[in-house]
């Protein structure tokens, strides 16, 4: 329907299943209108917040984190429910790394499992906490598909390929930020407030940019 209204046309239902699937993954909750209302939302997201024809959210996490934020009682993230046994979850990294590096994205992963050990570090240090206790978060579902899917999403990532990584260093930073406060469910927080604000930066840049071509090609 969002397709007919913005676009004129019926568009694949591809991309708004895979918002859907995301979403119901990603959310826990006994109840069913939190899966419901969390996909409308990330769908509507990519048709309704968007700069210069670019949607600034990673729609999953838009919805996902207004839900978390809106309705605490009723909702959570997903966390311990699939386990984390190290044969599977070798196995989920593996394959996981094999489709992003075929999709030429493994360096974005890569900087933030490196970015979440030195952060995890660095926390041991503040709190005093073991360094495992730290990283042991990477370890679950959560992270799986934050990591290999979420953070490395085409359509709201920067162009450049260095700027992918500051990005997402970005992104660990603040979640280590998030975690020292206590916040639950920092890293989607993170991708949160640092994506959009790094898509925007990037579109300003890419609008002057353009502007100052326009005259020299008009000469």
């Amino acid at each position: 329907m969002l397709g007919r209204i913005f676009y004129g046309k019926w568009l694949n239902l591809a991309s708004a299943y895979i918002t859907g699937i995301s979403v119901g993954i990603l959310l826990r909750s006994p109840a069913f209108w939190p899966y419901a209302l969390a996909s409308v939302l990330s769908i509507m997201s990519k048709y309704v917040l968007r700069v210069k024809g670019r949607h600034l959210w990673n729609p999953s996490n838009f919805g996902i984190c207004v839900l978390l934020f809106l309705a605490p009682e009723a909702v959570a993230s997903l966390s311990v429910q699939w386990g984390n046994f190290w044969p599977p979850l070798v196995v989920i990294w593996l394959l996981g790394s094999i489709i992003i590096y075929r999709a030429k994205r493994f360096h974005i992963s890569a900087t933030y499992v490196v970015s979440f050990f030195a952060f995890a570090f660095l926390r041991s240090l503040l709190t005093g906490d073991a360094f495992l206790a730290e990283v042991a978060p990477i370890t679950g579902p959560m992270y799986q598909l934050f990591v290999f899917f979420m953070i490395t999403d085409p359509k709201t990532t920067v162009h450049s390929k260095k700027w992918q990584c500051v990005v997402v260093f970005v992104v660990a930073f603040v979640e280590m930020l998030l975690r020292l406060n206590q916040v639950v469910h920092a890293p989607l927080y993170a991708l949160f407030l640092v994506g959009p604000t790094a898509m925007l930066i990037e579109i300003f840049f890419e609008s002057r940019r353009s502007l100052k071509l326009k005259p020299a090609a008009a000469g």
